[in-house]
Parts: structure tokens; C-alpha cells; sequence
């Protein structure tokens, strides 16, 4: 019987964690949840987020997931306590295996930290590069979400609010390595990269997605790796299942087949 991962996220952005998980760990089933009825959460209180998360984290074990995987940066940094506490199977994160892929490349060094603006209002990134010896400096990108989102990845609009933000953050901070902080900032990431080198800086990239899903698999059995086959997947979301057809190719990277429409109450 395989293994079956739960991924969680409130929208599409978390299907780029997915996306890097089925060629990794391809002896898994998926279960991926998107709570669109109830998006944006970095709009919400830390207690609502945390009453959010935790019901999803809930609705993926109830259907079988025995390893969760929050692939949500606001949930990650504001409620990851209450889902541990909520449930009983391993749950990773997003942002400690970034933190931690940023050390191990680049021990006691500067980062900067691309990510929303309610990520950056929490601090998550700058507290955990603490605690790994890094010091971050944090810059919220509010216009790349929906320009992601538009399906503009590399239009000329993207590449000049991409300057303006990485101009004003390198002005800043002198880094060895960016981070990004928010899932849908891989599907820019070469984008970001020529930017970076435009503007003069050599600093490494570090996706969270790609370094979330090397966790997951180091997590599990060694056997769940090892199967042949192909993985398979199923996508659930709380709202707009035809949006969520739509635009969740784009960001796995292949059809997502026929979404499911799931109630979590208000």
C-alpha cells in the first residue's frame, strides 16, 4: 500500500511544492488541498489562520494522509504549533527547510527573503535565519502574487516591478543567498535570477518549494522513495473548482485533473 502526503495550502501557489514531490518521492499518493473560499490568510487574525489551517490539516488525515505538508508560508509562520497539536502524523513546513537548505550552503551568511507581505509581517523567516546563524533581511513583494497569477511570468511588467523591489532590497543588504518566501515565486524564479544579475548580484537562489520537498522525502521510510511507478494525486478545494483546473496547471506544471469541491464551514 503506498503512502499517502497530504499537502496543504490556501490557494494553487502550494502546487509548486507538489510539483517538486511527484518526481521525488514517486512512490506516494497525494492528497492536495486548496482553501480558495477563504483566501487571501494574510488578510486574517493569527487565530483565524490557525482555526483555518487546522481544519484542513484535519480534512487531509480524516482522507487517509499519513505526512502533512503545510505549503503555505502564512500558515507556516503562524500556526504550525496548532496543527502539530491538531494531529497526529509528521507535518513539514516551508520555511525551516529553506532556512536550513540557506545554512548548509552558506553558513553564518546574509540572505534576503522574498515573500509576502504578511509573511514579512511576521517575522518567521528573520527568526528561524536566526536560530540558524543567518542574518535576513526580509522584503515584501505584494505585486508578484497577482502578476504570477495573471499568468504574466515573463512579461515586461513583472521583470520592472521584480527590479524595483530587488533595487530596493539590495540597497539594503549585500546577500550570498535569496530565498524565496512565497510558493508562487518558483514559477518566476528564472526571472529573478537574471534580475539579480542584472543589478550585480551573484547570490544563490533558494527555492522553498524544491528544499520542502527534499525534507518531506528525507522524512519518510526509505521504501516510499524506492517504489517504482509513477505517483498519483487528487485535488480538493474549498472554492471556484474551475479556477483552481485552470490556473493550477500552470503552477503544477501538468493537468490537474478534476478538482473536487470540499465544505469546511464558514
Amino acid at each position: 500500500m503506498s503512502t499517502t502526503i497530504g499537502v496543504f495550502d490556501s490557494g494553487f501557489g502550494g502546487l509548486t511544492v507538489l510539483r517538486e514531490l511527484l518526481p521525488l518521492v514517486p512512490g506516494a499518493h497525494y492528497l492536495y488541498l486548496g482553501d480558495s473560499a477563504r483566501l487571501p490568510y494574510g488578510s486574517k487574525s493569527q487565530a483565524t489562520i490557525a482555526r483555518y489551517a487546522v481544519e484542513s490539516a484535519r480534512l487531509l488525515t480524516a482522507r487517509g494522509a499519513q505526512h502533512l505538508v503545510i505549503a503555505c508560508n502564512t500558515a507556516s509562520a503562524l500556526a504550525m504549533p496548532e496543527i502539530e497539536q491538531a494531529v497526529d502524523v509528521p507535518v513539514t513546513g516551508v520555511i525551516t527547510p529553506a532556512v536550513e537548505a540557506a545554512e548548509q550552503r552558506h553558513a553564518n551568511a546574509e540572505v534576503l527573503v522574498l515573500a509576502t507581505a504578511a509573511t514579512v509581517q511576521s517575522h518567521a523567516y528573520r527568526l528561524q535565519c536566526g536560530a540558524h546563524g543567518l542574518r535576513a533581511t526580509e522584503k515584501a513583494c505584494p505585486l508578484l502574487v497577482p502578476l504570477v497569477e495573471e499568468g504574466w511570468i515573463d512579461h515586461l511588467v513583472t521583470r520592472e516591478v521584480l527590479r524595483i523591489y530587488l533595487c530596493e532590497a539590495l540597497a539594503a543588504c549585500d546577500p550570498e543567498a535569496v530565498l524565496l518566501g512565497c510558493t508562487h515565486y518558483p514559477l518566476i524564479a528564472p526571472v529573478i535570477v537574471s534580475a539579480l544579475a542584472e543589478l550585480g548580484c551573484t547570490a544563490e537562489l533558494i527555492d522553498s518549494a524544491k528544499a520542502t520537498a527534499q525534507a518531506v522525502a528525507r522524512a519518510l521510510p526509505v521504501s516510499v522513495g524506492a517504489r517504482g511507478g509513477e505517483a498519483s494525486f487528487q485535488c480538493f478545494a474549498t472554492d471556484s473548482v474551475e479556477k483552481f483546473e485552470r490556473l493550477g496547471s500552470h503552477f503544477l506544471g501538468r493537468a490537474v485533473g478534476k478538482v473536487e469541491l470540499v465544505d469546511l464551514g464558514g
